[in-house]
């Protein structure tokens, strides 16, 4: 469906208010700028700001609902006789060899990391974030597999899983802050998944083959 006005709007408000946030917690740190100066900065109310952000962190983390379901997605499109960690991992290394920025592989994503790192609510944040997607790729799991409400292996898979989504964004971070280049970082971890890969056991790596009996 073709979008609204109103929603057009609302996306439009919605988007200059999280650049505006962004500009002032990369400019001096997320924990010196307050809502009301958002607020201010945009030209909006604070209960405007509040109406599309319940909270601080979500003007800074505001593409976390694209992140909570990213490896449910890749999941549910994987390829007939592929298994879900073999999903994964072919879609981390097209992003990586790609140089994507959606794996924050760009310029300046060294101090949008640095902002998360000086912020302990930020990464407490993310740290739920992080929950959220395991808990995500598990249900997702249990869909794909018909396993049962007290089968705990969908829940150990979605973890091994995750640590590879996990892992990988650390790597990035850390060497960008480091001062690398999004090419030289992303021929860095193409080299780490490959490590990775050869880590995982084969229950991991063969759990919820499409199309398998």
């Amino acid at each position: 469906m073709a979008e609204g006005l109103r929603e057009r709007k609302k996306r439009q408000t919605r988007q200059h208010i999280s650049d505006v946030a962004t500009g002032l917690f990369v400019e001096r740190g997320f924990d010196a700028v307050t809502v009301a100066e958002v607020a201010e900065a945009a030209n909006v109310s604070v209960n405007t700001v509040y109406n599309y952000f319940p909270a601080k962190e979500d003007l800074f983390l505001d593409r976390s609902r694209e992140v909570v379901d990213r490896l449910s997605r890749w999941v549910r499109g994987r390829r007939d006789g592929e298994s879900a960690a073999e999903a994964v991992l072919r879609e981390l290394r097209d992003e990586v060899e790609s140089v994507s920025p959606r794996m924050g592989l760009m310029e300046g994503y060294a101090r949008f990391m640095t902002v998360i790192h000086e912020s302990p609510a930020l990464r407490s944040r993310l740290w739920a974030i992080g929950q959220e997607v395991v808990d995500d790729l598990e249900r997702t799991l249990r869909e794909e597999t018909g396993a049962g409400p007290d089968d705990p292996v969908p829940g150990l898979i979605a973890g091994q899983v995750n640590w590879l989504h996990q892992t990988v964004m650390s790597a990035v971070g850390r060497h960008m802050m480091a001062g690398g280049t999004p090419a030289e970082v992303s021929r860095t971890v193409l080299a780490l998944l490959d490590e990775m890969e050869e880590l995982l056991g084969e229950k991991v790596l063969n759990y919820a083959v499409r199309g398998a009996p």
